[in-house]
């Protein structure tokens, strides 16, 4: 299968990279092919121009396009930041999930178009699941990405992953959450 990962953190030393990696490992052990899009090594500009709503998109968005057209799993992997994703992920999202490419509106009727692909979301966050679900935050990220973003745009999304409290978890439980990433790659 063709995977594309679509990734944001900007620390080499973070619990996300460290996921990113076995993500890798575990689709490449598998045979599968894997493109790795990290935004902040590409330096990916998140802000949409005036001149790009004007006369159009230009050629880094095109270029990120065909790297959606042609993988059939789409991973983002990214943290929880201000209960969001990071600028510079949203800001991809913006560009490159475009109207006309990403959806479009048929008679009033919004249409995905990146039906047929699957997504895979995996995200860390500084407080417990608990801390989250007690204000309905939880469903709340799920709704806003699951729903409001990657369902709309047609993927259909597989698995929406959130490890709690990475700030403060144990090597043993990131352990445990890396064989997890392991797993799921190798199920892929």
């Amino acid at each position: 299968m063709k995977h594309l990962i679509i990734y944001a953190h900007p620390s080499e030393g973070s619990f996300n990279h460290a996921i990113l990696t076995t993500a890798v490992e575990g689709l490449k052990q598998k045979g599968h092919d894997v493109v790795v899009r990290d935004l902040y090594a590409i330096n990916f500009q998140p802000v949409i121009s005036s001149s790009e709503v004007i006369e159009g998109i230009g050629e880094d968005v095109v270029r990120e396009q065909e790297f959606l057209q042609w993988a059939e799993v789409i991973t983002f992997i990214y943290p929880i930041w201000w209960t969001g994703m990071p600028a510079i992920m949203k800001g991809y999202i913006d560009r490159v999930f475009s109207y006309g490419f990403a959806y479009k509106y048929v008679n009033g009727v919004q249409m995905g178009m990146l039906k047929g692909k699957k997504a895979i979301i995996l995200n860390t966050q500084g407080k417990s699941h608990a801390e989250y679900a007690s204000n309905g935050m939880d469903q709340a990220l799920r709704l806003t990405s699951d729903k409001g973003i990657f369902e709309y745009c047609g993927l259909d999304v597989m698995y929406h992953l959130f490890f709690e409290s990475v700030p403060q978890s144990d090597e043993d439980t990131r352990k445990v959450w890396l064989r997890q990433i392991a797993d799921m790659a190798s199920k892929a």
